[in-house]
């Protein structure tokens, strides 16, 4: 019996096998990385602050344009939630974009913040015949004129403007108020009897667009932290005639445009949806979709009079040619003499956030 305890104990425990010095030891396997855990959007900084009833009534309106499965899935559930809920709520607004959005940073090639600007629709006084105040005609569209069709420069088309546009003006303006409307892409003018007409684009010179702001200040004519939008107008309206002329030449884009009725809302963006006030941003398309959501968070503008921070939910609505790279946006400010002003001294540095639709 004692020999088969001994035996029975052989057989349970097998004797370790001795190290062999000449072999090399095995290198330990990793375990597997784990994904990533998704993140919603009460993750955000400022999430809590955010006034969510006014994003989502901005999300409702801009999410049509959408094309993804994903994000069309969100938008009827959004459109579903107007019909059924009257009035949307706060806390379902809120709820909403927590149950049906995961959030992904959108991110430099080098890790640094991007940039904010803004842009509006202004509000400016034309005529529908010229005068000595009132001598920069607002063109038409080129007959003929084609898709990356090049076009002579600013200066080119200033010295010969029906000789381009091949068509009467469409109205007269103050030169200084022509070169901010050509920058913000549309506006509303007021004709001498009262009546208001919104000037659309129409097309472009197919020029590469250039900011006199940093010019301005190399020249010495503005201060570094003073080239505001207000302040640039401001010196362009004092030195109106050949001086203003050949500061606003340095931008070589020209753009054309097309007049319609004032329907009193705001202009449409490139998705072709009318934009949102302060809950809208033109993007590059190359990064982003239109209908896209996005939380920005901005803050520290170097710009004298600019805001501390912009914070909060917008939709990608809207392109410009200056508008490129993942971390960049343009937010529309809205209409008017109040929207410029403010837009004028954002110039902010910019973090973005995509919220990804849930299927």
């Amino acid at each position: 019996m004692a020999l088969t305890m001994v035996l029975a104990g052989c057989a349970t425990t097998p004797a370790a096998t001795p190290a062999n010095p000449d072999l090399p030891t095995p290198a330990p396997v990793p375990a597997p990385p784990r994904p990533a855990p998704e993140r919603g959007p009460a993750a955000l900084p400022g999430w809590n602050s955010e006034d969510h009833l006014a994003a989502f009534e901005a999300y409702a309106v801009g999410c049509v344009a959408a094309r993804e499965g994903a994000a069309r899935v969100q938008c009827a559930r959004a459109m579903q939630i107007k019909q059924t809920s009257k009035p949307v709520t706060p806390s379902a607004a809120r709820a909403f974009f927590e149950s049906g959005f995961t959030i992904v940073p959108a991110e430099t090639a080098d890790g640094r913040p991007g940039l904010l600007t803004s842009y509006f629709a202004p509000e400016y006084p034309a005529r529908t015949t010229p005068d000595a105040e009132f001598d920069a005609p607002v063109l038409a569209r080129p007959a003929g004129l084609t898709q990356g069709q090049t076009l002579p420069v600013r200066a080119e088309i200033e010295a010969d403007p029906q000789g381009v546009s091949g068509a009467p003006p469409l109205a007269w303006m103050r030169a200084e108020d022509l070169f901010f409307m050509q920058i913000q892409g549309s506006g509303y003018l007021t004709l001498e009897d009262g009546s208001r007409v919104r000037a659309a684009y129409a097309a472009d010179n197919g020029q590469p667009f250039t900011g006199i702001a940093r010019p301005m200040a190399e020249r010495g004519l503005l201060p570094q932290n003073g080239t505001s939008g207000d302040a640039i107008r401001g010196w362009l309206a004092a030195h109106r005639g050949p001086e203003a002329r050949e500061v606003m030449a340095l931008n070589p884009r020209y753009i054309f445009f097309g007049l319609d009725p004032d329907d009193g809302g705001d202009p449409a963006g490139a998705a072709g949806i009318p934009l949102p006030a302060r809950r809208s941003i033109a993007v590059d398309p190359a990064s982003w979709r239109y209908g896209d959501l996005v939380w920005i968070s901005a803050d520290g503008g170097d710009l004298a009079g600019a805001r501390g921070s912009y914070q909060g939910l917008v939709v990608a609505l809207d392109t410009g040619s200056a508008i490129r790279g993942p971390v960049r946006a343009d937010l529309y400010m809205g209409r008017g003499e109040a929207a410029g002003a403010e837009a004028g001294a954002v110039r902010h540095p910019l973090r973005m956030w995509r919220l990804v639709p849930r299927g």
